[in-house]
Parts: C-alpha cells; structure tokens; sequence
C-alpha cells in the first residue's frame, strides 16, 4: 500500500514524525480515514483517538485533545492542543481534564468560548466512558 508522511505534534513534543498507510482523525466533522492522495483539505480535531496505521498488521494510538489537522496528496500533520501515547492515558488522568474544562466553562464569560468548552467537556466524557469500556474488554 501507498504511504504518506505523517507527523503528530504537541506542544511540548513530535509524538509520531514517519510513514504512515493511513491515519484515522476524530475531526469535529466526523472521524475522517486519510490514504496518500487525499484531497488538501484543513479540519478542526476533536478529543478522542488518532490511529496511526504504520504497515500491515502494525498501527500505534494516540490521545488527542482538540487541534488542527493540514492534509495534503503527499503529507498529513496534526497540530495538537494536547496529546499523548494512548498508553499514557488513564481515568485519573481524563477526571482530571474534565475537572479542567468544567472550571474554565463555569469561569468563561465568552459565549463562543463557552460553546468550545460546552463541547470540549461532552468529547471527553463520552471518551472516558469509551475508555473506560476498552479497559475492561
């Protein structure tokens, strides 16, 4: 299968810089799947898990909250808010980031602001039950 360069960065890191066959994205617009030659397009990424398909048979998972993804035929980079290897994430740490966005959300005076939060709170509960599912499988 064709590969493109992909590349998840966060803020304080480069998480994933290499080949990938395709790349599955949480965007606000719906999970997108991405293979070499995808249209260009720029989306808005929501919480939740980017998977990464490196080879057959070999793939590597992420935890992303919110950012932007610029895709183009030969490249695709996801500029993460925040990310993290999917095996770094646990309840702890999701309680903790729901704690965060309900005290940003109750101290916003901002309408638009108080809408991304709104939102941002929903991602990451509906996730950690999610999450808390898989762990038990």
């Amino acid at each position: 299968m064709t590969t493109f360069k992909f590349e998840l960065v966060s803020p304080e890191r480069i998480l994933f810089s290499g080949q990938a066959e395709s790349v599955i994205v949480p965007a606000v617009e719906g999970e997108m799947t991405v293979l070499a030659g995808h249209a260009p397009t720029v989306a808005t990424v929501k919480t939740g898990i980017v998977l990464v398909q490196t080879d057959a048979g070999h793939g590597k998972e992420f935890f992303v909250l919110g950012g932007l993804v610029d895709i183009n035929p030969s490249a695709m980079t996801i500029l993460a808010e925040q990310a993290r290897f999917v095996e770094d994430v646990d309840v702890p740490t999701l309680e903790a980031e729901i704690l965060t966005a309900e005290t940003r959300l109750a101290g916003s005076r901002d309408e638009a602001e108080q809408r991304r939060l709104h939102d941002a709170l929903v991602q990451l509960e509906e996730f950690k039950g999610v999450f808390e599912a898989r762990k038990a499988a």
